[in-house]
């Protein structure tokens, strides 16, 4: 286990982070990712990634991590590969202009959204102008694939500095799966993106002994079942929750 000290950079909510943050906080709770109080839990909705090991970078504090240079090294090292790239893909994105215009727009996105403050300015307005006007030569599976590709070659290019924290590259995932994720519902993509392993789910820790009554009857079936577990319960011999919030009180 190991122990840092963030934030390395001041935050702040940029036009895009408290929006995009309650999706996908929405989003990590219907697939099990988040516990269902994640919009209550502080280690979730900071700015500041967890001190602690253990418990994941949400995307959002990903700037107190990295701070505003890292991000864009990031972003300069990706567009220095799509200018490489073939006439296909490269040219898109050369009508709209040289590759500085594309670093500083799709940088100050990420800064905005990762927790650094207002650099986006028109949010969810503007990216979503950009694909639909700007962008809509690419936003089918062969352009979505090369994208892909192309940001993981980024990421896994050992000068890429990501810092010493593991946690980072799961994150930086986690981010990319949500946004093409969400860029494939709007475009009917099929292509959603691997870039890798993501955060894993967090689980709430749940002490029965300091609950009371309400308390443990709130629980959800799934948390229920996985704290009877721990302390050692067959939870396959309670069918109902009433009956498991019953054998977790007798606890």
């Amino acid at each position: 286990m190991s122990y840092f000290s963030y934030p390395n950079y001041q935050t702040a909510n940029g036009y895009m982070t408290e929006s995009i943050r309650k999706k996908y906080i929405t989003y990590a709770i219907e697939q099990s990712l988040l516990p269902e109080q994640a919009h209550r839990m502080a280690d979730v909705i900071s700015l500041t990634a967890p001190n602690d090991d253990t418990k994941p970078i949400e995307f959002w504090q990903l700037y107190s991590v990295l701070g505003q240079d890292r991000i864009v090294k990031i972003v300069q090292a990706f567009y220095k590969r799509v200018y490489a790239d073939e006439e296909w893909f490269r040219g898109v994105f050369a009508r709209i202009g040289a590759m500085q215009r594309h670093v500083n727009s799709q940088a100050g996105m990420w800064i905005d959204v990762m927790g650094g403050g207002r650099a986006y300015h028109g949010g969810e307005y503007r990216l979503s102008f950009h694909h639909t006007h700007n962008a809509m030569d690419l936003m089918n599976d062969r352009g979505a694939e090369r994208w892909v590709q192309l940001m993981r070659e980024t990421l896994d290019d050992p000068d890429i500095d990501l810092t010493k924290d593991s946690r980072v590259r799961l994150s930086l995932n986690t981010f990319l799966h949500f946004f093409m994720r969400k860029y494939a519902e709007e475009f009917n993509l099929s292509n959603q993106g691997i870039f890798g392993e993501m955060n894993p789910p967090l689980r709430r820790k749940i002490n029965l002994m300091r609950m009371n009554s309400d308390e443990v009857a709130a629980l959800s079936e799934p948390e229920l079942r996985e704290v009877l577990s721990a302390r050692g319960v067959d939870d396959s011999l309670y069918g109902s929750k009433s009956e498991l919030v019953n054998k977790a009180l007798r606890l």
